[in-house]
């Protein structure tokens, strides 16, 4: 199963995701870049794939061909709580 990059609500695996499709709890578009198992962070252009050029709004419903729904969570809080625990981490090892 997949969940939401909006709100972390869960998609049913048997969903049929297009450029249109919203998610049922918050009605934000599903098919979009953060959504997609292919979105990496690190990657060129953020995206495992070999894409031509790149997708600029990521949370911004696209035609993206290759968009496969991600099985992890990638909810906007679980990447914010991440994001705030590495900065923590970082920022301990410059305290007194």
């Amino acid at each position: 199963m997949a969940d939401c990059y909006f709100c972390g609500a869960s998609i049913p695996a048997d969903t049929k995701i297009y450029r249109t499709t919203l998610c049922r709890s918050c009605s934000n578009p599903l098919k979009i870049c953060y959504n997609c198992r292919f979105y990496d962070p690190q990657a060129p252009y953020q995206c495992l794939e070999h894409i031509l050029e790149p997708v600029e709004d990521k949370e911004t419903a696209n035609f993206c061909e290759y968009f496969t729904p991600a099985l992890r969570s990638s909810s906007r809080s679980s990447n914010e709580e991440a994001h705030q625990k590495a900065v923590d981490a970082f920022n301990s090892l410059f305290s007194d």
